[in-house]
């Protein structure tokens, strides 16, 4: 069995709306621009920090040489200071030191270095700038230590990831409800166009669109207009299919008595007796034919009621078991697997058994001796779902596109079909709100699923 074309339904299942596409866009190019914004980010605040740090360090210095101009150096130097003056806070976190030095020495530039505090060692940022003062040189130092910048550092980049944590999903929920609402008009569409119901005629009778998005005017024009001649054609189709069906009934059915009567006759010989049963076989062909036709007609036109309550395990049953003799017949094994019981509300049931009917039959008419037919019914994803996979013949990829389209398919000689089952199956899907997905591979089989809604009562 083809079994190995399950994933494929899977990935139909996982396709994702547009506006998720785009938000998913949206957040992962900020991702994007987050990671590198942080991966530069240690550098870049080290650089803000060390600049701040410096141009405090100057500004100090400017303070401190206002000082000394206004109040001379004798607050800061005096004769039992050993010619020097030392200041720093109780943290250690900075400090101020003034001293004389051998004239001629220029200072005035800013580097790393270690100085003892109380018999501790710490790194400092210092600021080394020197000046002259009634005749003397004095070298003046103003330190920050590297831990307290360091501590700073850290906060602002913690700061900044947090900024940056709540900008990316303030980002995020703006850009989801933006583009919820730009593509609310394509929403109005397609909910239009019934992409997921069997009337899509309601697109012709809605409102103009109101938006301010051109493109979303332009396509709505456009498939109103579309769908305006789509339903003209579709109504003169149907007219014309009821109309040549109900004209063939009649001389179907005078020729199919004459015939009959012809053969009750007792003068007939072999050859045209079998030449009369032979046109009775065509004719019986024709008439479940235009049958056909008029039952595709009837349910496109919403002709059959939905009053019924079907438990759909077992309906399946019923099909199996009259299609059980042919397939016995053809020596191919028929299996049903139903894990639990189902009943599907507003439903005709005689639709419902001829759509499991048609594929279960093609199935056993394309499925050589020695093969095998698997039934299963059971809850899936919201769904209940009923499969029927053969290991028969399978299509091709062309054929996949046209299985249901009526008459694209030609009976094979000899076998009692009208070759339009499959598009009678797709009708009475549509009308029944029923998904159908079809798998299949040349030599692998054919896989037909039909997804049921859960609350369809």
């Amino acid at each position: 069995m083809a079994t190995g074309l399950a994933p494929a339904v899977n990935g139909y299942r996982g396709m994702m709306k547009l506006q998720t596409k785009l938000a998913l866009f949206n957040l992962l190019s900020k991702l994007v621009f987050s990671a590198l914004f942080i991966g530069f980010l240690p550098l870049i605040i080290e650089r803000i920090n060390i600049r701040q740090t410096d141009n405090e360090l100057i500004k100090k210095r400017e303070e401190v040489i206002s000082l000394i101009s206004e109040f001379g150096t004798g607050p800061f130097i005096t004769s039992d200071s050993a010619g020097g003056f030392g200041s720093y806070n109780i943290l250690k976190e900075e400090y101020i030191s003034l001293e004389r030095t051998t004239a001629g020495d220029d200072w005035n530039y800013i580097d790393v270095t270690k100085r003892i505090i109380d018999e501790e060692t710490i790194d400092y940022r210092v600021l080394h700038y020197s000046l002259r003062i009634d005749g003397e040189t004095y070298l003046l130092e103003i330190g920050q230590s590297l831990s307290s910048i360091t501590y700073s550092a850290r906060n602002i980049r913690r700061v900044i990831l947090i900024f940056l944590a709540i900008f990316i999903a303030v980002t995020l929920i703006s850009d989801l409800s933006y583009t919820s609402s730009v593509l609310k008009p394509l929403r109005i569409i397609t909910g239009r166009l019934g992409v997921d119901s069997a009337d899509s005629t309601s697109f012709e009778t809605a409102e103009p669109l109101i938006t301010t998005t051109e493109d979303f005017i332009r396509l709505d024009r456009t498939l109103r207009e579309l769908m305006k001649r789509i339903g003209e054609l579709f109504r003169k189709e149907k007219e014309i299919t009821v109309n040549i069906s109900h004209e063939l009934m009649t001389p179907v059915s005078v020729l199919r008595s004459k015939l009959e009567n012809l053969l009750l006759r007792e003068d007939l010989d072999p050859v045209t007796e079998n030449g009369i049963e032979e046109s009775l076989r065509t004719l019986h062909r024709l008439k479940a034919l235009v049958n056909s036709m008029l039952m595709i007609a009837r349910i496109e036109s919403h002709q059959y009621l939905k009053e019924d309550s079907v438990e759909l395990c077992g309906l399946i049953r019923e099909v199996t078991e009259e299609l059980s003799p042919i397939a016995e017949d053809g020596e191919v094994a028929v299996t049903l697997t139903c894990d639990c019981s189902h009943t599907v509300g507003n439903a005709n049931r005689s639709l419902l058994f001829s759509m499991i009917y048609n594929v279960v039959n093609n199935a056993v008419q394309h499925t050589p001796k020695g093969g095998k037919i698997e039934i299963t019914g059971k809850l899936n994803a919201g769904n209940f779902e009923v499969s029927v996979c053969d290991t028969g013949e399978g299509m091709s990829a062309e054929q996949l596109d046209r299985l249901f389209t009526r008459f694209s398919n030609r009976p094979n000689p000899g076998r009692n079909s009208t070759g339009i089952g499959l598009a009678i199956t797709k009708s009475i899907a549509d009308f029944h709100n029923i998904a159908v997905r079809v798998l299949s591979e040349p030599g692998k089989g054919t896989q037909f699923f039909f997804f049921f809604p859960v609350n369809s009562l």
